[in-house]
């Protein structure tokens, strides 16, 4: 992302959220109000206009992104796809006993929007660079703040998430939590990954959980995009958003260790879930104790 602007990529997938609306067979993958609450959200923060979401909405919008998903086959679904898989886990860590969650790289993400008032009792944040975060506050203004939703805007390129959330009182670094990073790590060199889940144990108590999407590695070692790798990979880097970390999916449990995080399910890594050319997985905090479900966390659901 060109650090001094709005991430293209955020817009791009929220307007894909909004197009797969327009698919019948969709509506049993997407999360309930997604749809509505992105397309209010992009208007309300100024990041595209009415016309813009009507048109997302068209059945003309989603046959443009069928028609160039022979780039990255089954890549337009794979976003209702991977949006109901940190939701669930969402759902699953407050069930667990979670009581805040951490959303990094939020873009114009909803989550946390639709799922607060549903459980008053957990505390969401959304971490995001301030040119990019900046709208995104614009736009909960105009739908409508949620008491325990923190909008944070930092740089962690800058700064570490440590002292970033230092900063924030309502923030409990011994807390069970759920922390999301979603079509994040792929945009991080390797390094930054793996100090990513160290910075993210560091911040979250026993029994937390990290929902995380990435890319999986070519026989080559980069980043596999389909049949047509080589030239999505040049086209991300003219972008200014490229590809820089990428892991087979059986790399996964030696890469954590030392992480303060370990695979969910040791032979998880065997049978990778994922659609397009994503994968997508849930880490377990070291020490995770099978916290009980978390009555504050559900008070309204009596």
């Amino acid at each position: 992302m060109k650090r001094d602007r709005p991430s293209s990529t955020a817009r791009k997938v929220a307007l894909n959220i909004v197009s797969l609306g327009a698919k019948p067979e969709m509506q049993d993958v997407l999360p309930d109000g997604i749809v509505d609450a992105t397309a209010r959200l992009l208007v309300a923060a100024e990041v595209v206009g009415e016309g813009a979401v009507r048109f997302a909405r068209s059945r003309s919008a989603v046959a443009i992104y069928e028609a160039f998903d022979w780039m990255m086959p089954g890549q337009f679904e794979a976003f209702a796809h991977r949006k109901a898989f940190c939701e669930q886990t969402v759902r699953d860590s407050i069930a667990a006993g979670a009581m805040q969650v951490l959303v990094l790289g939020a873009g114009y993400d909803t989550l946390g929007w639709r799922l607060a008032p549903e459980f008053p009792g957990v505390r969401f944040f959304e971490i995001d660079h301030p040119a990019t975060g900046e709208r995104k506050a614009r736009g909960i203004a105009g739908l409508g703040p949620r008491e325990n939703l923190h909008l944070i805007q930092a740089d962690l390129a800058s700064r570490t998430l440590a002292d970033v959330l230092g900063a924030v009182e309502t923030w409990e670094s011994a807390a069970p939590s759920a922390v999301v990073a979603e079509g994040l790590t792929q945009y991080l060199a390797p390094d930054a990954v793996k100090d990513l889940f160290v910075q993210c144990g560091s911040v979250t108590g026993a029994g937390s959980r990290f929902a995380f999407t990435y890319i999986g590695a070519g026989d080559d070692g980069r980043p596999d995009a389909g049949p047509w790798t080589r030239l999505t990979l040049w086209l991300l880097k003219a972008s200014g958003e490229p590809w820089l970390w990428s892991i087979r999916p059986d790399e996964l449990p030696a890469f954590l260790e030392g992480t303060g995080w370990s695979c969910s399910d040791p032979d998880q890594h065997n049978e990778s879930q994922g659609q397009g050319v994503e994968h997508y997985h849930v880490a377990l905090k070291s020490g995770h104790s099978g916290a009980g479900r978390n009555p504050a966390a559900t008070a309204n659901d009596e």
